[in-house]
């Protein structure tokens, strides 16, 4: 008796929680629309604007940065140069650009201008060179 009663008792609770309501989990992120920035942007949030010597120039298509990050749009095998003496983990403590800023032409890297010292893919990666 007492084991039909225990059975009756689970089976009761079973039926009781399939009523309960059911939440389902759902994620968004939203990132926003890409920076406006003269001369690229980090590859990290908060995406702020990178200085002009930061990204080589095979960044640049016609003038306009392929982006990085959530907003790369260059090719999937993509990897380019950059100066990571410009990045602030690396102890860059000098101007940087506002977003909106306009580019000051003489200020874009050349191949002859360049310095570059660490390869990235555009999606916030060191690749080995």
């Amino acid at each position: 008796m007492r084991g039909i009663l225990l059975l009756f008792g689970l089976v009761a609770g079973m039926g009781l929680m399939s009523l309960a309501p059911q939440a389902q989990a759902q994620v968004s992120v939203n990132i926003g629309p890409e920076p406006v920035c003269p001369y690229g942007y980090y590859d990290y949030a908060p995406y702020p604007c990178a200085p002009a010597g930061y990204y080589g120039p095979e960044w640049f298509v016609n003038g306009v940065f392929i982006g990085a990050g959530p907003w790369f749009h260059g090719p999937k095998n993509f990897h380019g140069y950059v100066n990571n003496h410009f990045h602030p983990e690396h102890g860059y403590k000098g101007p940087m650009p506002a977003r909106g800023e306009h580019p000051v032409e003489a200020n874009r890297a050349t191949a002859r201008n360049f310095h570059g010292n660490e390869m990235r893919d555009g999606r916030g990666h060191v690749v080995k060179h």
